[in-house]
């Protein structure tokens, strides 16, 4: 299975950027992997909320394909134990998911056409994360997905 990270902006912090190449060379022992930063918009003070979000939508939908699996990493979104997201993980992979793609939306979140292709809604916590957090959290639940799934000793739950 290709599992794809699909982020809208660039991650900006170099010690997080580090932090989740470790975590990307791990996930990549596992599974095809790629991460896609989509540029952020320009000129958009002039936009309201719901502009900003509609084009950061076109553009998110631009890199999604039929036939993938698109889950959003969203507040309203479910929330899991590590074991339940390597559950989620593993079934996608035993039936059949060719394509996984992790969405990060911009600061104000998705577009009604993104909701609607959604596949799935994830929640990280409910606490509230920066976007440029929240993209090392999940790097490191995806790497610890794979190691309960292969029961290896990175996860001590």
């Amino acid at each position: 299975m290709k599992l794809s990270f699909l982020l809208t902006g660039k991650t900006e912090s170099a010690s997080l950027i580090k932090e989740m190449s470790v975590y990307e060379d791990r996930i990549k022992r596992y599974s095809a992997y790629l991460r896609i930063e989509i540029p952020e918009l320009k000129r958009v003070a002039s936009l309201s909320k719901d502009e900003i979000k509609q084009r950061e939508g076109e553009n998110i939908l631009k890199y999604i394909k039929p036939q993938d699996q698109v889950v959003l990493l969203d507040v309203a979104g479910k929330t899991q134990t590590s074991e339940e997201f390597a559950d989620f993980i593993e079934k996608r992979g035993v039936y059949g998911a060719k394509s996984l793609i992790f969405v990060v939306g911009g600061a104000y979140g998705f577009s009604d056409e993104v909701y609607e292709r959604a596949d799935y809604k994830l929640s990280l916590s409910p606490m509230t994360f920066s976007h440029q957090l929240a993209r090392l959290l999940f790097l490191e639940q995806l790497y610890r997905a794979f190691t309960i799934i292969r029961g290896e000793p990175y996860h001590h739950g």
